[in-house]
């Protein structure tokens, strides 16, 4: 590991995302930590001024359509469709999520 980024700071940054980690995965990950933050060093230099900052890689935007208002579906038809549906109350039944 760089002289920068010690295994005190890994251990750190271990507690700071509360998770455990064994000695197997220091020796693994904090290497692997040590050269993302190297690469991430390395990219903070490169020069930017005059690019203009975007929100997109491409210069394009999404095509639009005009908002058209179109018919849509017979309640009682598509109630009439789905499985298990309460068709008198016109509602669907799904299964129970929270106890």
């Amino acid at each position: 590991m760089p002289a920068d980024f010690s295994s005190d700071d890994l251990l750190r940054l271990a507690r700071l995302a509360r998770i455990e980690l064994t000695e197997a995965e220091r020796v693994l990950f904090g290497p692997q930590l040590a050269r993302i933050l190297e690469y991430a060093r390395t990219v903070q230099q490169i020069d930017t001024a005059g690019v203009p900052p975007t929100s997109h890689p491409l210069g394009t935007s999404a095509p639009m359509r005009p908002d058209t208002r179109l018919p849509c579906l017979e309640r009682d038809e598509v109630v009439a469709q789905a499985p298990d549906a309460d068709t008198q109350a016109g509602l669907f039944k799904v299964p129970r999520v929270l106890g």
